[in-house]
């Protein structure tokens, strides 16, 4: 099928009905096709599982554009920290990157970090309100800030910095963005990137056993980050790693209570259902670096698709009931992490802060209900709650 035969979908990302549940839009998107044209992002899309995979996993889908896009003056800062990220970037230079930063963010390294997820967790617990409270606000939001902090060795009282700083940023990736959150999102990656620039000057000249010293220390081939790419990578271990973290876990939580399965057995199964069933990101694109067929659909050379996730992870064409939460359901790929080259290289450690978090919640406030019905925030192309009223009786 040609680019521009493809059928086309209207669908505000905006809309409160789409925003509160963006899962029947899917459905009538999927049964048009595997690839269709969204009128809204004036973009292809791809419904399920099978062309979402196979664009993320094509080599010949990148994030860079062939075309560099002009930049207003005013999105200077936040795009000269894009410059140096390796979600932005291809081969070479995202393979000599992604490199080095796994000779810090290793996995042992991760693994270690168990014992501080549970002791954070019961110390969250103990401090919530009496009465009804808002789960996001006293656990999910601070419990993977604080560990982030601790892991690139700032001080736990930049916390709410780092917390403002990456809610500013990611409101870029947001539908309808105003000029006034553009300015937020510069102004938070300004501000960052200069206490990062003076961070690692002070790990440079007194080294500590810390993710930052780490990346310092990291050498391939006689390769190593320079500072701007380690300013970059911190930031996008923050950003895409604790806002991720934080709707993953709201929304599991939600999940196990709207299906009165609270409290339940935290297994890896459970843990990867949640992040299948409902997926704290939607939408990620590509750029085509030649004309490539996909699904019987040629996207042309130098045009923009995106992956729908929310939709890939409820495919009936992969899972058999797609559409209802089986904490037993056997263990398959999802694409609540993307997939190939760009595959989130935080995933491990969300997948440990969501098993020791949920586990601690369900043992300690084992008779957890909703107060209120929960909301969903306007962020998309993120998906993820507003607040979560529980009361724990």
């Amino acid at each position: 099928m040609a680019f521009d035969a493809l059928p086309v979908f209207g669908q505000n990302p905006t809309d409160v009905r789409f925003v509160q549940d963006p899962y029947p839009a899917y459905n009538r998107m999927r049964a048009l096709g595997p690839v269709v044209y969204w009128q809204d992002y004036a973009l292809p899309c791809t419904t399920g599982f099978a062309a979402t995979n196979a664009v993320l996993r094509d080599r010949r889908f990148g994030r860079v554009p062939l075309i560099a896009p002009d930049i207003p003056p005013h999105l200077a800062p936040f795009y000269e920290i894009e410059a140096h990220s390796m979600l932005e970037l291809e081969p070479p230079r995202h393979t000599r990157l992604r490199a080095l930063v796994l000779r810090a963010f290793t996995s042992r390294r991760i693994a270690a970090l168990a014992p501080e997820i549970d002791a954070l967790a019961h110390e969250l617990i103990d401090k919530r309100p009496d009465g009804a409270f808002d789960l996001l606000a006293h656990f999910a939001q601070p419990l993977p800030v604080i560990i982030i902090a601790r892991l690139l060795g700032v001080p736990e009282t930049m916390a709410p910095d780092l917390l403002r700083w990456s809610n500013a940023m990611v409101g870029m990736y947001q539908a309808g963005r105003s000029r006034a959150m553009e300015d937020a999102a510069s102004l938070a990656a300004t501000e960052f990137t200069d206490f990062l620039r003076g961070y690692i000057a002070a790990r440079r000249a007194q080294p500590a056993d810390d993710l930052i010293t780490h990346l310092i220390a990291a050498e391939e081939d006689g390769q190593t980050l320079s500072t701007d790419e380690m300013i970059s990578t911190c930031i996008l271990l923050l950003n895409a790693g604790h806002e991720a973290t934080v709707h993953s876990l709201g929304l599991a939580v939600k999940t196990l209570l709207e299906h009165k399965l609270w409290p339940a057995p935290i297994t890896d199964a459970l843990v990867e259902e949640c992040l299948r069933f409902d997926p704290a990101l939607h939408l990620f694109t590509r750029w085509a670096y030649d004309d490539i067929n996909v699904m019987g659909v040629t996207i042309p050379r130098g045009a923009q698709i995106a992956c729908l996730l929310g939709a890939a992870n409820r495919c009936p064409r992969h899972w058999d009931n797609a559409h209802l939460f089986n904490p037993a359901r056997p263990a398959k790929a999802h694409a609540g992490f993307g997939a190939g080259l760009h595959f989130c290289l935080g995933a491990p450690l969300a997948r440990l802060e969501l098993r020791h978090a949920l586990t601690a919640l369900c043992a300690r406030l084992p008779r957890l209900t909703l107060a209120e019905p929960p909301r969903m925030a306007s962020i998309y192309h993120f998906h993820g709650l507003e607040r979560l009223m529980v009361r724990a009786e």
